[in-house]
């Protein structure tokens, strides 16, 4: 059992998450393990919820009430089941961005659904906060997937598309044992991979408009 730090209040987001509790994490540790996994699940949606609900069936991981649906043996087949399907269909080129897309309406409300379940014991505002922060980080997370795929996919070698997909792959289920046992540093990981993705959008952002602006005779 992790110890659990002070919590400082409810000053803003991070404190309130920091508040709250996760099964048998608590404090800074609880809000690493929220941060890890939605980023997890942005990436890979179906492995994220197999690796969680194999970790408590193995008793590394203390899943609170509200996420106990994912001890299922149903639910974990399922999940690996979805996750072999995604695992080939998510490595065709062009018809990753598709399946990307079509991904934009699971892996964010579910990441959301994890981040409520977790918090159903909180305040109804708190429990918002978490539910809306664990969406944010997988958005972020699932944005950035695109984007890469977009970059990678005209190339006309497949071999980049696939190992791009199975990097992808391997980090959402890296992570989300890591948030296991490390929440905190699983979380240290995911913030530098934010900032990645935010500088990354920025210059995208940047890149179209520069050639979108008429040049000047």
């Amino acid at each position: 059992m992790l110890k659990s730090p002070i919590c400082i209040g409810d000053q803003n987001a991070c404190y309130m998450l920091a508040g709250m509790r996760f099964g048998g994490f608590a404090g800074s540790d609880l809000a690493g393990l929220i941060v890890a996994v939605s980023f997890a699940a942005g990436l890979n949606v179906y492995a994220t919820i197999a690796t969680l609900g194999l970790l408590a069936r193995a008793g590394l991981l203390d899943l609170p009430s509200g996420l106990h649906l994912l001890t299922s043996w149903w639910v974990i087949a399922a999940s690996a089941v979805l996750f072999a399907i995604e695992f080939f269909a998510d490595k065709i080129p062009a018809f990753d961005l598709f399946w990307n897309a079509l991904h934009t309406f699971v892996r964010i409300p579910v990441a959301a659904l994890i981040a409520y379940g977790a918090t159903s014991h909180l305040s109804p505002e708190k429990q918002l906060l978490a539910t809306l922060a664990g969406g944010a980080i997988a958005l972020a997370a699932h944005g950035g997937k695109t984007a890469a795929r977009v970059a990678v996919t005209p190339s006309p070698e497949p071999l980049s598309n696939f190992a791009l997909s199975a990097g992808e792959d391997t980090l959402a289920v890296f992570l989300t044992w890591l948030a296991s046992q490390h929440p905190i540093a699983a979380a240290g990981i995911v913030t530098g991979f934010l900032v990645v993705i935010i500088f990354a959008v920025r210059w995208i952002v940047r890149t179209i408009d520069r050639a979108f602006k008429p040049s000047s005779s």
